[in-house]
């Protein structure tokens, strides 16, 4: 049998008028209580949302929505369309000359070029460097994302769409 308790916090009381302002908050002479009563919560955010997916598995790369890339030695433009993109692949770099090397990730408004990842290597003969790259990035009206990929090194993975650019799931 459940049993009912009254509470006296002024925290509580503080954080109830803070959340439901428009039930007036709490009202003088009202009690506050809790019960020890187990009552499930049962949440519907994700099918609410327009997602019935865990937002591990919605990230997944599918044959139908992934495409892959692979730049080496140039500069490409892998995605031009808004919304939110995942980039999933590896960068490598080799400097055989003693000179610094980089592959860079590069969000581009339609004139200017801003870095948004890089991997390098400094000056030292013979060193190859490899990282795993897994990035969610968002494109606004006219931003592209392109690929530099160093005179020694290679960039290549895969993109795919995860969410529209009003915030709308694409599921795999």
């Amino acid at each position: 049998m459940a049993e009912e308790f009254t509470i006296k916090s002024a925290a509580i009381e503080d954080k109830i008028n803070q959340l439901l302002p428009s039930q007036g908050g709490f009202q003088p002479g009202v009690d506050f209580s809790a019960s020890t009563m187990v009552i499930p919560i049962v949440d519907l955010t994700e099918t609410a949302e327009g997602s019935s997916l865990r937002l591990d598995l919605q990230k997944a790369l599918s044959f139908t929505t992934a495409n892959a890339f692979d730049v080496n030695a140039t500069t490409s433009t892998i995605i031009t369309t808004t919304g939110y993109w995942r980039v999933t692949g590896s960068s490598s770099v080799f400097s055989f000359t003693g000179d610094a090397r980089e592959n860079l990730l590069i969000i581009n408004d339609g004139t200017t070029d801003k870095t948004v990842w890089s991997h390098g290597v400094a000056t030292v003969d013979s060193m190859t460097t490899i990282l795993n790259v897994d990035l969610i990035l968002f494109l606004s009206a006219g931003d592209s994302i392109k690929v530099k990929a160093d005179t020694s090194g290679r960039f290549s993975g895969s993109i795919r769409q995860i969410a529209s650019l009003a915030g709308d799931l694409v599921n795999p």
